[in-house]
């Protein structure tokens, strides 16, 4: 069987050469779903079809060809996002990894135009919002107490 992940215990175990291996480019990487496809390619096994027993689900290639290997970003996760409402500097810096976009942390100061025009914006939002959503411990309050709206 050679390098094909086997579960057990619910980690990923590797029967022989341990976790990871040398790309093509020289960078270190964790063995995982199309490393296992090119080795089955370079011994000369044919894949198996579509939807049989031990074949790739179409999610799981799907989440392989994902850039974090799939994991979404740290800004949509709860590791990013700020217990008291917006983004911590990892969730923050993430974003920015992932779209180019830069965000600031939230300012509490009165006369700063960032904070006055956020307040306009997500002022108006709670009043969208749905009655049950609406418990003070949701992330729009947490946000606009963050922004001291």
């Amino acid at each position: 069987m050679g390098d094909i992940a086997l579960r057990g215990q619910g980690r990923a175990m590797y029967a022989k050469g341990g976790r990871t291996h040398v790309t093509k480019e020289g960078k270190t990487a964790r063995k995982g779903l199309w490393y296992n496809i090119h080795q089955k390619r370079k011994r000369g096994e044919k894949m198996k079809s579509k939807g049989a027993k031990g074949a790739p689900s179409d999610e799981a290639i799907k989440r392989s060809q994902m850039k974090s290997g799939g994991r979404t970003a740290a800004w949509q996760r709860k590791e990013g996002k700020n217990p008291k409402g917006g983004l911590n500097a990892k969730g923050r810096a993430s974003y920015k990894a992932e779209t180019g976009g830069t965000l600031k942390a939230p300012s509490k100061k009165v006369g700063n135009p960032r904070r006055k025009s956020f307040c306009a914006r997500m002022t108006g939002m709670r009043k969208r919002q749905k009655p049950s959503n609406n418990t003070g411990d949701d992330r729009l309050s947490k946000s606009l107490r963050a922004w001291n709206c």
